[in-house]
């Protein structure tokens, strides 16, 4: 059985479901909601935002120092819940509609 977590995007408000050992902005996208990204490798630090809640990062060292990883920060391209969280990211949003082509 897939375990899955309530994932909050704040100030924003919005919500996603996340399965257990999905990146946390690969989940946000599925759901919708963009969240600021460049490299999606955890170096840029473009995606960066704290979490309340328990998550993990996918690679054993992301491009976070030891003293933001203990107040709480994240990167979510490399990063996986493992309880319910809310992410602080401003820059979220919702994902637009898709162009339509003309021709």
């Amino acid at each position: 059985m897939s375990t899955s977590w309530r994932i909050t995007v704040a100030p924003a408000g919005f919500s996603f479901e996340a399965a257990s050992g999905m990146a946390l902005m690969e989940a946000a996208r599925r759901a919708g909601i963009l969240l600021p990204a460049s490299c999606r490798n955890g170096t840029c630090r473009t995606c960066m935002c704290r979490a309340k809640g328990k998550a993990r990062h996918l690679i054993e060292w992301p491009g976070l120092s030891l003293e933001e990883k203990q107040e709480g920060y994240v990167l979510p391209c490399v990063a996986t819940a493992e309880s319910d969280l809310v992410l602080e990211a401003p820059g979220a949003r919702l994902e637009g509609p898709k162009p339509v082509s003309s021709g």
